[in-house]
Formats: structure tokens, sequence, C-alpha cells
């Protein structure tokens, strides 16, 4: 089958080894610094809602969701939802993935443009993970070149929602460590093990604008091998 090796395939290779070795970075990191408190106590739920005051962000909420390490800002509802074990925990690497979180709502609120045009580009990137591959299949299994090419337009949407993240995750993430800083929440020396789990993080999202950059090439090579 054409999906099996041929053009590209190297590429996608690569980029599913860099995948893997992100997601064993971050477990690594995050398991190392979980087990290590804060020297002030606070909680990461402390923490998010002491950032958001800091930064007049009264209409923002701090709530808990399910799920482990499910943290995010909906920017929607205006809320910073955080895991159980960041909600309540008092470790560094907890401390971290709050602040984070809360640069996303800090985003939000001074209309960060690389923010804003990723909300944008959520349904297009949604659409395109849906269609795409189908389309592609089809007109390729077909001889259908145009299918196979709107197949393609589709997947280029859902690439660029993923290299439009990496500004988005790396500037939350320098928000984190400058908003810790600053308000004097960490010491210098608690700030280096929060910096490694952020940078840890923001690989897998590296990884994955690699990955989908890499199954657009090969898609390209597969769309130029039947001219």
């Amino acid at each position: 089958m054409f999906w099996v090796g041929g053009p590209g395939t190297i590429f996608v290779l690569l980029a599913f080894l860099l995948s893997i070795y992100a997601q064993n970075k971050v477990t690594a990191a995050y398991e190392r610094y979980a087990r290590v408190a804060n020297s002030r106590g606070l909680t990461g739920a402390e923490t998010a809602r002491a950032l958001l005051k800091q930064h007049g962000l009264h209409d923002v909420e701090v709530e808990m969701t399910r799920g482990r390490l499910t943290d995010h800002y909906d920017p929607r509802s205006k809320k910073v939802r955080l895991s159980p074990e960041i909600y309540h925990g008092t470790s560094l690497a907890a401390l971290g993935i709050a602040a984070h979180e809360t640069g996303h709502a800090v985003q939000h609120s001074s209309a960060y443009a690389p923010l804003a045009l990723r909300n944008a580009f959520v349904p297009v990137a949604q659409l395109g993970s849906t269609l795409a591959w189908p389309l592609f299949v089809l007109g390729f299994a077909m001889s259908l070149p145009g299918l196979a090419d709107l197949g393609i337009l589709f997947f280029l949407g859902a690439v660029l929602f993923q290299v439009i993240t990496l500004p988005v995750e790396f500037n939350a993430s320098a928000r984190a460590i400058a908003m810790l800083s600053n308000g004097n929440y960490l010491t210098q020396h608690e700030l280096k093990p929060v910096r490694s789990v952020l940078q840890a993080a923001a690989l897998t999202y590296v990884a994955a604008a690699a990955t989908a950059v890499a199954q657009l090439i090969r898609l390209l090579l597969l769309r130029r091998s039947r001219d």
C-alpha cells in the first residue's frame, strides 16, 4: 500500500523518533520535579489566581478539570483549567504548569497576535485533520489529482495550526518564568527546574509541528509520483 514506505517515509520516521524523545523528556522532567515542593508552599491554583490578580484579570476563573496533565486555558469561557495534581499540587512542576496556563490568559487579555491567529485557525485545523487523509487517499487511489490536491490543501491548514502554535507556547512559557521570578513566587534556584519542565513541554510542540510538516512533505512527494 502506498502509505507503507514510499517517498517521504524517512521524514515521517525522523519526526516520529523526535516525538518519542520529546515525550520521554517531558515525562522525565515532570516526574522529577513533581516530587520537589516549592519553598513557599503555594499550590498551582493559588499561584494561578495570584498571577491573574496581579495582571488585573479579575474576570478569569481558575477551576479544576478531570484527567492527568489536562491543563489548559479556555479563551471562550475565560477559565484556567488545572488537573487535580496541578491544582492542589505544591511542586515546582505544578507551579510552572499553572503559570504557563496563566500566561495564555495574559496573552488573551493583551490580544497577543499569534494566539489570536491560532484561535482563528482552530476550525481550519479541525476540518483539515478530518478531511485531508480521506480526500487524498480517495484521490490517489482513483487517479483523481484534483481530489488529492484538495486533501493536501486541507492538510496544509492543520500544518499551519501546528506551526503557529509554537510561538504561542514559547511565549507562554517565557511569561510564566518572568511572572514567577518578578513576583518572587520562586527563588532563582527553583526557577531552573521549572524552566526545564517548560522547555521539555515545548519540545513536544516542536515534535508535533515536525510530524505535521513531515506528513505534508510525504503527501506532496506521493502526489508528485503520480504525475
